[in-house]
């Protein structure tokens, strides 16, 4: 298994037609990733049956209330229920001294410690590295600073071979062979070529989060090739005039990024609550990118091999 995308809000602006704001759940080998926090996010992760303490690292990619008024709620309730470990938050300038102020005058302070880390929303760079994935920024095209994530997922290691596995062998030979090395005796002598004892690594993927933008060719460099691309789609086509005021993209556009960019397969959301209906959302955004999908809430994408 590789990474699984869970969709917990996919509605803009307000709730609407019983969608919430935005809101991913990120898993990536069991390892879980929020992306911004809309309004009722610990509600959907409760609705189905997420864990919210496992989550270790927060991404908001921009300060419009839609992708993190539920976050206060969430890291209030991760400090009622008793956690310790500490938590990063990755997010604009501002979004650190929003959450301090709200805890001063509340006279509260958490079990546990919140890392800031403040994104250059004008830059793609690395921002988040651990043994799973190396995360990045990517600049997108707003009416306030706001940034979209590219999550890499980290060369894997090389398969054994349980029948080639003799039943005497080390657990420091597998970790040897797994990490694509010959195993040698102490005097040098080859013993067992890897190549023998091990299948190649299992594919590791893309997935790319573009949150709020209008329709911009500059991320397309930064998103090629991503096995999976969420990029809002807020309005139909026949409302071009409107996203452009609001630095919204319209499905079409959002597939013409995706087909553009080569990508696998398109996740649409971000759904303004004039639509109470999102076939036609679809059917837009299949004219241009065959592989186009809606980001249903409750809905988990999954990319594996």
């Amino acid at each position: 298994m590789s990474i699984r995308v869970k969709i917990l809000g996919s509605n803009s602006a307000t709730p609407a037609h019983r969608r919430h704001h935005t809101s991913q759940l990120v898993n990536v080998e069991g390892k879980y990733y929020l992306i911004d926090c809309g309004e009722a996010t610990q509600l959907q992760m409760k609705r189905y049956k997420l864990r919210a303490q496992r989550i270790n690292n927060i991404f908001i990619s921009h300060l419009h209330g839609d992708h993190y008024l539920g976050l206060m709620g969430l890291l209030s309730s991760m400090h009622l229920m008793g956690r310790h470990k500490p938590l990063n938050l990755y997010g604009p300038k501002g979004l650190a001294e929003i959450i301090t102020l709200q805890l001063k005058y509340s006279e509260t302070v958490f079990n546990y410690e919140v890392n800031f880390v403040e994104v250059d929303t004008e830059k793609h760079q690395l921002i988040h590295e651990d043994e799973l994935v190396c995360i990045y920024s990517i600049p997108l095209n707003h009416r306030i600073p706001c940034s979209g994530f590219l999550i890499e997922e980290k060369p894997k290691n090389r398969r054994i071979r349980r029948e080639a596995i003799p039943e005497d062998f080390s657990v420091r030979n597998i970790i040897r062979l797994k990490k694509g090395e010959d195993i040698y005796s102490e005097d040098g002598k080859l013993l067992h070529k890897n190549e023998d004892m091990t299948l190649p690594p299992r594919q590791s993927f893309k997935y790319a989060y573009c949150s709020d933008t209008k329709y911009d060719e500059s991320i397309i460099p930064i998103i090629e090739g991503s096995d999976m691309l969420y990029h809002e789609s807020t309005f139909l086509e026949e409302h071009m005039d409107r996203a452009s005021v609001t630095y919204h993209s319209t499905a079409k556009e959002a597939a013409t990024i995706a087909k553009k960019a080569g990508v696998g397969k398109l996740l649409l959301g971000h759904f303004s609550a004039r639509y109470k209906e999102l076939e036609p959302i679809q059917e837009e955004a299949r004219e241009v990118f065959e592989e186009s999908h809606l980001a249903i809430e409750g809905e988990e994408f999954i990319l594996d091999s």
